[in-house]
């Protein structure tokens, strides 16, 4: 049942764990040359600030870590050099008039 106190607290924990993923992905940018001299091409989980999972598939990663964490609260993060790991660019045939 929803409250007045459910609609509240829904959409701020919806913006928490939005902000934890993007303090995860800083985490990730600021450690790369050192995470990569490590793990470069496995798939990092990281988790308040800490790599707590490396694993050779997203699919593995992914399964692993749903059992132990949250859903939202951890980032899967392929580790590759330089900034196309963690960013892309998408583009769409659509047309606005």
């Amino acid at each position: 049942m929803l409250t007045a106190l459910n609609l509240y607290i829904i959409p701020y924990i919806k913006h928490f764990k939005s902000m934890s993923l993007e303090i995860e992905l800083q985490f990730f940018k600021q450690n790369q040359k050192e995470l990569l001299s490590k793990y470069e091409g496995k798939f990092l989980v990281i988790k308040d600030q800490k790599v707590v999972g490396v694993y050779d598939s997203e699919i593995e990663a992914y399964t692993q870590t749903q059992n132990n964490f949250e859903l939202g609260t951890f980032l899967i993060q392929q580790c590759l050099p330089g900034e196309d790991s963690f960013s892309q660019t998408f583009h769409s045939r659509v047309l606005f008039a």
